[in-house]
């Protein structure tokens, strides 16, 4: 009986020991196996914050088709009910050549401006084995304005029809709800008049805060570094996002009537606090 007893203790701590040797063999796999780097996800809902680009970038071989409509000033009054009887609207195509690489194509009814662009994801924040706090897409464009002269016997040169932009696009989702957005800016004129110079610089600043899943308010602001001494002014919109299903609803206001970088940053000829403002809406549908 004595040896029974024996035998069953000696199996017993070997089942122990096996057991505790198992459990630290898992626990020193786990602490050798390379941590996954995740993605930040959905700093933006949109390709557009309000007037300007977001760091989002299509996805290879998807094709965005956006329409954007601006009316008139609010106050314009009744007669022009309101500014709803002045509008003006883009339309565009985006498609991503590759995750990163997206490039589009767009006319703006206003001052029929034709634009085309390209934008590359630099860095894309994540978190993991590899951690990036920020986002950063580089983002360039040019435009074209094809609006007749008064005068049908002027002849205005190409070249002074054409701007160029170009913005670095710094953005970081800093909590699940909440999203910043910085947007140093050049934008280029071949030809100016003579109290402005060719070369504007300007410091955007933007961002998102989530409501609910499919519902939140942005709000962005550019800053001009030069031609302070002028008519024109800062361009400034506040705007609501809906996402519903493929679509993504914005509605905004703004003092800005173009929707062009060329020409809300530059371009911009109403105060949003003098009652200058301008509703409009996007419509964005994703294929």
């Amino acid at each position: 009986m004595s040896k029974r007893i024996f035998y069953c203790c000696c199996f017993l701590l070997l089942l122990c020991t096996s057991a505790r040797a198992q459990d630290e063999l898992l626990s020193l796999l786990e602490e050798t196996e390379p941590e996954e780097t995740t993605l930040t996800p959905a700093t933006f809902k949109g390709s557009r914050l309000i007037n300007g680009h977001t760091v989002m970038t299509r996805r290879k071989g998807s094709l965005e088709f956006l329409i954007a409509h601006r009316f008139g000033r609010l106050n314009s009054g009744a007669y022009e009910l309101f500014g709803l009887d002045n509008a003006n609207v883009r339309f565009g195509l985006d498609y991503g050549l590759t995750d990163r690489l997206t490039v589009g194509f767009g006319r703006n009814s206003f001052e029929k401006t034709y634009d085309v662009f390209a934008k590359f994801a630099i860095l894309r924040q994540q978190s993991g084995a590899t951690t990036v706090p920020v986002s950063v897409t580089g983002f360039v464009s040019g435009a074209v304005n094809t609006l007749r002269p008064i005068d049908p016997d002027t002849e205005v040169p190409f070249s002074e029809r054409v701007s160029y932009t170009y913005q670095l696009l710094v953005a970081r989702k800093i909590s699940p709800n909440f999203s910043v957005q910085l947007m140093p800016t050049l934008v280029h004129f071949n030809i100016v008049p003579e109290n402005l110079s060719n070369d504007l610089t300007a410091l955007g600043v933007g961002g998102r805060l989530l409501l609910t899943k499919r519902l939140s308010v942005n709000a962005e602001y550019y800053y001009r570094l030069q031609d302070r001494e002028t008519d024109n002014y800062d361009a400034l919109a506040i705007g609501i996002d809906l996402e519903t299903g493929g679509h993504v609803f914005q509605l905004q206001f703004t003092n800005s009537r173009s929707m062009v970088e060329k020409g809300f940053i530059r371009e911009t000829t109403g105060d949003f606090f003098g009652g200058d403002i301008h509703f409009g809406f996007n419509i964005t549908r994703t294929f």
